[in-house]
C-alpha cells in the first residue's frame, strides 16, 4: 500500500512539471529508439543477406581457376581455365553430389525486330539451371542433342522478355545475340535484384558448346558450379575436389594451387557476421544516448531536491523515515527513465518499421531486445535517481525547514 501511494505522488510531481519532464526523458527517447531501430534494421539486413546468398544455393561450391582474392582489393592471379572434362570428372569421382554445372560466361546484345539489349550470356548445362535453383516459366530446358551439337537455342529471363518482347510470349520465337540466331526455347522465373545490386533477371543461357564454339572461340570453362545433397557436408566435398583437381592439374603435394574452391556458406557466414558486427558498433553508438539521458534525469532529479527541501524536512519532521523518502525519488527517477523507455521502444519499431520498407529489409521484431531495452531504461532510472535520492533521505529536518 505505501509503495502505492509513493507511486500516485511520484505521478502527481512528474504531471505538475510536464515540460521539464519531457524534455528530462528526451535522452532516454533518443537513446532506446535509436538502439530498437539499429538492432531491427540490423537483423532484417542479415536476414536479406542469408535469403539473397541462399537464392544462389547455400549448399553450392564455385569451382574457379586462379588463387581467389588476395586481400582487400588485391587481384586475382591468372591460371589456366578448366575444361569440359574436369567437371565430368568431378561428377564421376565424388559422391554426395546433387549437380555439377561447368559455366562460361561472355557479353551479347540481344536483338528481336527494332529492340535490343545488352546483356549477359550464360553458356551451360542443365544442371545449371538446379545448381542456380532456376524454375522455369515457360518451354522446356535443354535436349542432349542440343547439348551436344551445340544448337542455337536459348532460354531467357524475365528483363530480356520485357525488353525485347514487352507482353508477347517469346518461346518459340528468334531472337539474335549479335549475328547468330537463337532459338528461344523457354523462359526462366523471375528472381529480382541480388543483395550485390546486380539483376539476376538479365540474361540469356545457351548450351555451354555452343558458347564455346561460335562466340567465345575456344573450348575454356571459367566457373564449375557443384551443388552438394542435403544432409552432405559441404566441407568434405571441398577437399574431395581439391584433391581431384590438384591431381588433375598436376599440382605436387605442398605446391600452391593455381584454383580456388569456394563455399558458399563462408560467404553467408562472412557477410552476417560483418552485418552483425556493424549493427552492434551502431547500437553501441546509440546507446551513449542512454548515458546522457541517465544523466540529464539525475541533474533534474538533484533540482527537484533543492527546490522541495522545505517539503522533504517537513516529512521528515512529522515522521517520515528515510527509506520513504529515498524511495519516493526513486519512484520518480525510475517512473521518469520508464516512460522515455516505453515511448523510445514504440518510437523504434515505428521508426524501423518505415525504414524496412524504405531500403527494401525484412521488418524483424526481436522481443528480447525489446524487453531488454525497456529493463535497462528502468535501471537507467534506478542508477542515476540514486544519488539525489540518497541526498534527500540524509537531509536534517531542522536544516530543511530552514531552508528558503
Amino acid at each position: 500500500m505505501m509503495l502505492w501511494e509513493t507511486f500516485l505522488l511520484a505521478q502527481k510531481t512528474i504531471r505538475r512539471n510536464k515540460l521539464r519532464s519531457a524534455l528530462t526523458i528526451l535522452g532516454i527517447v533518443i537513446g532506446v529508439s535509436a538502439v530498437i531501430s539499429m538492432v531491427t534494421l540490423g537483423s532484417g539486413a542479415t536476414q536479406k543477406v542469408t535469403s539473397d546468398i541462399s537464392k544462389l544455393g547455400s549448399n553450392v561450391l564455385h569451382v574457379r581457376p586462379g588463387q581467389g582474392m588476395r586481400g582487400p582489393g588485391g587481384a586475382r592471379s591468372s591460371s589456366d581455365p578448366f575444361k569440359i572434362e574436369d567437371a565430368t570428372a568431378i561428377k564421376n569421382s565424388i559422391a554426395g553430389l546433387q549437380a555439377v554445372a561447368p559455366v562460361a560466361e561472355t557479353s551479347g546484345q540481344a536483338i528481336y525486330g527494332s529492340n535490343n539489349w545488352s546483356t549477359s550470356v550464360t553458356g551451360g548445362t542443365n544442371d545449371f539451371f538446379i545448381v542456380q535453383g532456376w524454375d522455369l516459366d515457360e518451354g522446356r530446358t535443354f535436349s542432349d542433342s542440343e547439348l551436344q551439337a551445340g544448337k542455337s537455342v536459348c532460354l531467357i529471363g524475365k528483363t530480356i522478355q520485357k525488353e525485347l518482347f514487352a507482353n508477347e510470349s517469346p518461346t518459340g520465337k528468334t531472337m539474335r545475340l549479335g549475328k547468330i540466331s537463337f532459338k528461344i526455347i523457354g523462359t526462366l522465373k523471375e528472381k529480382g535484384q541480388s543483395n550485390f545490386g546486380t539483376d539476376q533477371d538479365d540474361l540469356v543461357v545457351i548450351p555451354l558448346k555452343t558458347l564455346q564454339r561460335r562466340m567465345a572461340g575456344n573450348s575454356d570453362v571459367r566457373t564449375i558450379l557443384v551443388a552438394v545433397q542435403e544432409g552432405v557436408s559441404t566441407t568434405g566435398v571441398q577437399k574431395e575436389i581439391e584433391l581431384l583437381m590438384r591431381e588433375r592439374r598436376g599440382i605436387a603435394p605442398g605446391q600452391e594451387a593455381d584454383f580456388h574452391v569456394r563455399d558458399m556458406k563462408e560467404i553467408i557466414d562472412t557477410l552476417t557476421g560483418t552485418t552483425t558486427v556493424l549493427t552492434a558498433l551502431l547500437s553501441a553508438v546509440a546507446g551513449v544516448s542512454l548515458l546522457v539521458g541517465g544523466i540529464g534525469i539525475m541533474n533534474i532529479m538533484l533540482v527537484s531536491v533543492t527546490e522541495r527541501t522545505r517539503e522533504i524536512g517537513t516529512r521528515l519532521a512529522i515522521g517520515a523515515l528515510e527509506r520513504d523518502v529515498l524511495l519516493q525519488f526513486l519512484v520518480e527517477s525510475v517512473s521518469l527513465s520508464s516512460l522515455g523507455g516505453l515511448i523510445g521502444i514504440l518510437l523504434g519499431l515505428g521508426g524501423a518499421a518505415l525504414c524496412s520498407k524504405l531500403i527494401g529489409v525484412p521488418f524483424v521484431f526481436k522481443p528480447g531486445i525489446v524487453a531488454a531495452a525497456f529493463f535497462f531504461s528502468g535501471a537507467v532510472g534506478i542508477v542515476f535517481g540514486y544519488v539525489p535520492a540518497k541526498k534527500a533521505a540524509q537531509m536534517d529536518p531542522i536544516e530543511a525547514l530552514r531552508y528558503e
